[in-house]
Parts: C-alpha cells; structure tokens; sequence
C-alpha cells in the first residue's frame, strides 16, 4: 500500500509538471501567432491603425527598389494615415532609380498630402525626390540641388600598358560596348555618350523647372551641378521655407487640414531575407556597437547593387 501511494504521488507530480509545460507551450504559440500577425502588418502593431502622419525617410544611395514601392503602396491604402512627411538625407543615385522613387510619390501624393522635409542633404537624385512632394522643407545648413548628371567610367589603357596586356575584341559596329575600359574613349563614343546625357540632363531640368514653377532664367541659375545651403534654397526657389520636421508637420496641419498634433510614426520597407556579403559584414558591425561603419556597409552594398545593373547618375560626391 505504501509503494501504491508512493506511485500515486509521483503520477500527480509528474501532471504537475506535464501541465506547466502544456502552458508555456500554448504562451509560446501565442507569442509566435502575435509576432507573425505584427511581421505581417509591417512591424508596426497597434499603430497600423492609430491615427497619424507617416514618415517614410530616403537616406543613402538611390536604386530602384520593389520594397519601396510596395511600402508607398502600403501608406497610400492606410485608413490611419492622414499625411506623410518625406524626411531626406541622401546624395542621390541613379537616374533611374531617381525616377522610379518620384513617381511613386507621386502616386501616393494623389491619395495622402506629402511634405518633404531636407534633414542633411537632398542632392541629385535625392532633389528629384524631395520634387515630387507638394512643399518642400530644408535645415538652414542642408545641401540641397546639385542639378546635373554623370557618368563615370575607368580608363586602365595606360595600367594596362605599363602590365603588357592588350585586349583584343570583335565588334558589330564602332559604338558597340563603348565606353570601355580597354582603351581610350574614341571622340564618336565620347560624343554619343555627351548626347545621353545631355537628353537625361534636359529631362531633369525640365522636371524642376515644372516641379517648382520656374521660368528658363531660374532653371539656368541652379541647373549647373552646384549645391546650395537651405538659406539659398529659398530665394532660388529650390525650397519653400526652412525649418525642422515641425515645420514641415505645420503645413500638412495649416494648407492640408491634418489633425493638428497626429504622432509621427516611422513607415519602413518590410525586409527581405537576403544576406550577402555588405549585409552581414553590417550586421555583425551593428552588433559591436559601430552604427555608423554598420550604415556605411549597407549604403556600400546598395550601391554595388545598383552599379552592377548599370545606368547614369544623378549623385553629389564631394
């Protein structure tokens, strides 16, 4: 009898602990199913459905991307957002990254009023941009225009010389592949070359000049690859007013009629599962704590990204 109530003790116990486990893993389902239905809503939670100003923020190198397009999308169609504040800080580009990034604010200014706001620099690519919001906001030291398109490429004829490497190559016609790096660019590359950009370049002075109401004077006094600080902006008509984001938030509320004092919450791209090189060298930095050499790798992978896929730019170097 006593081994009997000895063994029933030790089934109760064993209950006990069967029926604790049982909860923590239902708690952990939960938690799981929770932090699916967050990822799925982008992150954001109970503030998807708060009443608010997006703020969708451009930094770094301008390629083309799908992430954002679909994240413009996604504010567009939010029933939460009442206005939406572009917060810059970019040298630009490529042109058709530029391009692609204008005329999806474009698109979402047709459903949500949009302010950009220049919290560093909006040069090049980054100016065609901030264009394609409705009113313009600047730091009084922002850079902001740098009007111009480039294209770069090496010359490594001479290097090549001096190793005794000759390239030899077969071609359809005289143009074909040029620019390369082989040998010098011949004056009809060059010159063809110059036409491209010369027409990408008109298309950007155009754009401006129909952007920000300018006549063909104005365009020709900033359209000469110069930057110029938020203080000049406004004369030249390269800005509207300077200020901070609280100003940019006042003219959503003052011309657009926003809800006065909405919290301005963060829209982000949802992220993708990739993870090359650039990425996880940026992770592991943001782990040490070096948040600035972890923004300067993501920045560098972004741009050998768009560097391989080709194309002009429209990007302040100093």
């Amino acid at each position: 009898m006593a081994i009997d109530a000895e063994l029933l003790l030790d089934r109760r116990s064993l209950r006990r602990k069967l029926s604790v486990w049982r909860a923590i893993g239902v708690g952990a389902l939960i938690v799981a199913a929770g932090a699916v239905g967050w990822r799925a809503a982008g992150g954001r939670g109970l503030s998807a459905v708060t009443p608010q100003i997006a703020r969708i923020s451009i930094d770094g190198f301008i390629a083309g991307s799908e992430k954002t397009r679909e994240l413009m999308k996604r504010v567009g169609d939010s029933s939460a957002v009442s206005g939406v504040v572009v917060s810059i800080n970019s040298p630009g580009g490529t042109t058709t990254g530029s391009e692609e990034l204008f005329r999806n604010l474009r698109q979402l200014a047709e459903k949500k009023p949009v302010v950009a706001f220049v919290d560093g620099t909006a040069a090049s690519g980054a100016y065609i941009t901030a264009i394609a919001a409705d009113h313009i906001v600047a730091r009084e030291t922002a850079l902001v225009g740098s009007i111009g398109v480039l294209f770069q490429y090496p010359d490594l004829s001479g290097l090549l010389d001096k190793a005794g490497v000759k390239v030899e190559e077969i071609k359809s016609s005289p143009l074909k592949a040029e620019p390369s790096g082989f040998h010098p660019t011949p004056p009809e590359a060059r010159a063809a070359l110059q036409a491209i950009v010369g027409d990408t370049f008109g298309w950007f002075k155009d754009l401006v000049a129909e952007r920000r109401k300018m006549n063909p004077d104005q365009i020709k006094a900033v359209a000469d690859g110069r930057v110029f600080s938020g203080r000049q902006s406004v004369p030249l008509g390269l800005i509207d007013e300077t200020g901070s984001e609280r100003q940019a938030v006042a003219w959503l509320e003052r011309e657009k009629g926003v809800a006065k004092d909405l919290p301005v919450r963060d829209w982000k791209p949802r992220s993708d599962n990739r993870f090359g090189l650039f990425s996880a060298a940026a992770f592991s930095a943001g782990l040490l704590g070096y948040d600035d050499l972890a923004a300067r790798l993501r920045q560098a992978g972004a741009e050998t990204e768009s560097l391989t896929q080709g194309g002009l730019l429209a990007v302040w170097r100093p």
